[in-house]
């Protein structure tokens, strides 16, 4: 990938990645205080002000120094990056162990929610007959990035969303078993992604179904514009 395509493929996915993390982080937020704890609410990350979500080495120089180190590799640019986690007092919320559960949810919810968005912007565009490479390319930018992180995030090992969803569903004994491994669980994963393990058993399978559902649900639209 030379510079000029490279920048070209930042600028795509700038503001789709930019949206993607702060409406997930605002969303748990959002849930948190519905159900009960108004923490983040008043550390002001119930938010849609980007600046109040991105952490600094996680959302910003991480993604670009993997994405100019490994562009060139044979399966394409390798990413993973962070926001700042959005603080949940969970002894505060009203049913701690069920509403966990929604609080969770809501994260990659919204980014299903921002992939289904994105998809009507690009069946919209060219309804309107816009056909610019750069906004349809955003547009399926836009698609890519919220189901990836929906997916990504639904992975069931703490501290992602879909190890706290686990922690409020399983009983009481195992729960506390894994959220054990939360302070480790970061590790897990990044050695599960570096090995390929996490793309080929579950990012792959999970994101055929999403863009499954997604065609499912747009499908039609799609094909009257076509």
């Amino acid at each position: 990938m030379d510079t000029n395509n490279l920048v070209q493929t930042i600028l795509v996915y700038a503001l789709p990645v930019l949206f993607a993390i702060t409406v997930h982080e605002a969303a748990h937020g959002y849930v948190a205080r519905a159900l009960g704890d108004n923490t983040a609410w008043m550390l002001g990350r119930v938010t849609l002000n980007p600046l109040r979500h991105i952490d600094p080495m996680g959302t910003v120089i991480m993604p670009l120094l993997l994405l100019f180190t490994t562009a060139a590799l044979p399966g394409g640019p390798f990413l993973l990056g962070y926001a700042k986690p959005v603080p949940v007092s969970f002894g505060k919320l009203r049913r701690p162990k069920r509403d966990m559960v929604w609080v969770a949810l809501a994260g990659p919810g919204s980014n299903f929610i921002q992939a289904l968005l994105w998809a009507l912007l690009f069946v919209g565009l060219q309804a309107a007959g816009v056909y610019e490479p750069f906004f349809l390319g955003m547009a399926k930018a836009g698609i890519q990035v919220n189901l990836a992180l929906a997916v990504f995030n639904l992975f069931p090992i703490p501290p992602l969303d879909g190890g706290r969803v686990m922690v409020g569903l399983l009983p009481m004994r195992a729960a506390i078993a894994l959220s054990r491994v939360e302070p480790f669980g970061f590790f897990i994963v990044l050695a599960l992604v570096v090995a390929h393990v996490l793309d080929a058993l579950w990012m792959q399978p999970l994101m055929h179904v999403a863009y499954g559902v997604l065609n499912l649900l747009i499908g039609p639209l799609l094909a009257a514009v076509r």
